[in-house]
């Protein structure tokens, strides 16, 4: 048994009468991979042709759907010992990497030389700055052409390099929570240099589904980690173009993040003027709400979705203002980002196979 196939014809529904593109997860035993293989299990354009577990260690072969039940009836390819040469033997015209850092720094390169498409869900591509990486990452960038050749894969604010994008560096989980409601901000000189402060809450999905003690059921609770010492922080600045100071927290929940940001508005900026900036940023975009006055975002609304909720506050005496944005950490902070990604680089309806947040059609491509 293989995917459940579906017709692929011309219709309202985004569907196409073209080939389906050939594509393979690897790194489907973890937690982003499996949203990644679920979500192409189903989409009409994509044929899926291979999934491969850890690249460090040799695996038995196994049935995704045995590793992972919720998947009875959509997916039950074997999951596989990734190899390059594995993946090459399925002829893929894409690949998912839901892999570690160092994993996909090694395993890209070899893919892309053959002409494939790669959607990277680790931090290996993601920063343009190679030196960056024995601070952040623990090893030397060894792949500089690849790394300026990478497209940073957020969508909302790189659709057409992406259409165009051999290898797609897919934002995570805290970066996209925090880029998506603070780059338009910063981009239209609303807030003061240097007073950026960001916290964000993530469940311990975030944490990857390596057994840790201190995400044990009796173990989980609401902590601080990571800071002044995250390595998410220099990628948020880079894609803001704004210093500021994050601090992680571990949540007791399972999935989702919820990130909430505190700057000082400049002389004259009010709360109309930041809700007109966020509003104009993201019209038409089908994934980002932003939230009515009053309403504020949760993990729990975003859960099982591709959304990203904002909401914000001003307080006019202070010149303060509190930004709050939610997303389900695997779908729009991984999976579904690499798929919404995977759309767009392949010429599909951008919410094939993701469902929508908002009614609008998607909006044409922008830089």
């Amino acid at each position: 048994m293989t995917p459940i196939n579906h017709p692929v014809g011309v219709g309202s529904h985004g569907t196409t009468s073209r080939p389906r593109i050939r594509a393979v997860v690897v790194g489907a035993a973890g937690y982003a991979g499996a949203e990644a293989v679920g979500l192409l299990g189903q989409h009409p354009g994509v044929e899926l042709v291979g999934l491969f577990g850890s690249v460090r260690h040799a695996e038995r072969a196994e049935r995704f759907d045995h590793l992972f039940p919720r998947y009875r009836g959509v997916v039950d390819l074997l999951v596989k010992g990734a190899s390059s040469e594995a993946i090459l033997a399925d002829a893929p015209d894409v690949a998912i990497l839901a892999t570690p850092h160092e994993a996909s720094h090694e395993l890209a390169p070899k893919l892309l030389a053959r002409g494939m498409v790669v959607l990277d869900l680790s931090a290996a591509f993601r920063l343009r700055d190679s030196r960056a990486y024995p601070r952040y990452y623990g090893f030397e960038h060894a792949h500089r052409s690849w790394l300026a050749q990478a497209v940073y894969g957020l969508p909302e604010h790189h659709r057409s390099e992406i259409s165009q994008a051999q290898l797609v560096a897919v934002p995570g989980c805290y970066p996209t929570s925090v880029i998506l409601p603070l780059q338009p901000i910063v981009a239209a000189g609303l807030v003061q240099e240097g007073s950026i402060i960001v916290d964000s809450t993530s469940g311990v999905s975030g944490a990857g589904r390596s057994p840790a003690l201190k995400s044990m059921l009796c173990e989980v609770s609401q902590q601080a980690y990571g800071v002044f010492s995250h390595r998410h922080e220099p990628e948020m600045i880079q894609e803001v173009r704004a210093d500021l100071v994050f601090t992680p927290h571990l949540g007791p929940f399972d999935r989702g993040i919820l990130s909430t940001i505190h700057a000082t508005l400049n002389d004259g900026v009010d709360d109309a003027s930041v809700r007109h900036t966020l509003r104009e940023a993201y019209a038409g975009e089908p994934f980002i709400r932003p939230l009515d006055e009053g309403h504020w975002p949760s993990v729990r609304a975003v859960e099982g979705t591709n959304c990203c909720d904002i909401a914000l506050a001003v307080d006019a005496r202070r010149r303060h203002l509190i930004v709050s944005s939610a997303i389900d950490n695997l779908l729009k902070g991984a999976a579904g980002q690499a798929i919404q990604c995977l759309n767009v680089r392949f010429g599909f309806p951008e919410a094939l196979g993701l469902g929508r947040c908002n009614a609008p059609e998607p909006v044409e491509a922008r830089s």
